[in-house]
């Protein structure tokens, strides 16, 4: 029982910060194609196209997770180019610096760390442009051989909205620690009112060989 548990609040938790984060940005979109519709039929046909493909997406990682599976893009390319497609499906322009070798090269993260990296990413990235109002994002990502402390995955995302971003319970960073922590990892938000914010997941992770 402890077991099943355990699966269902995992899958609520990918759920809530991957398909459902797609969903938030897909309902954006058509609201920017509803007011495109009469001023700029041209730029709307091109963003129905483009949310047509986000829901085939977003379709495709239901079934994918419903299955005990990774999101399909992370399964087939790796959590380099899976925070890359994050970040060009912004609404808000996404500077990306991604440090993680994208060709399995060692050292090679394993695909838990990926997949919960995958989805932390994709929450904070959701957050900045919904809640914080950000109009520009920055998406880091890189490995730290530590030595005495073996080696880290380290995330940060930081924007330049309005700030004063607070851990809730029950709600979107509560939640995004508590998947950090039951990596043993930390996460650390730093949001003045007024911004910027910047949010960093630190993870350990062993190797594979």
């Amino acid at each position: 029982m402890q077991a099943e548990d355990a699966s269902l609040r995992r899958l609520e938790r990918d759920i809530h910060d991957g398909p459902q984060q797609r969903l938030v940005r897909l309902q954006m979109d058509l609201a920017s194609i509803e007011r495109a519709v009469d001023r700029d039929p041209d730029a709307a046909r091109r963003m129905l196209g483009e949310a047509r493909q986000q829901a085939r997406e977003t379709l495709d990682e239901l079934r994918a997770l419903s299955r005990g599976f990774a999101p399909p893009i992370l399964q087939d390319r790796g959590l380099a180019v899976a925070l890359e497609s994050l970040g060009a499906r912004s609404t808000v322009p996404v500077v990306l610096e991604i440090g993680i070798p994208a060709d399995g090269a060692p050292p090679v993260v394993p695909a838990s760390i990926e997949r919960n990296v995958y989805f932390v990413a994709a929450e904070l990235l959701t957050n900045a442009v919904k809640h914080a109002e950000a109009r520009g994002i920055r998406l880091r990502a890189s490995l730290r051989d530590t030595g005495a402390t073996g080696w880290w995955l380290d995330l940060w995302v930081t924007d330049d909205g309005r700030g004063g971003a607070t851990s809730v319970p029950g709600h979107g960073l509560a939640g995004l620690e508590e998947r950090v922590r039951g990596l043993d990892g930390i996460l650390v938000v730093d949001s003045p009112v007024g911004g910027p914010t910047s949010i960093g997941a630190h993870i350990p992770f062993v190797p594979v060989a």
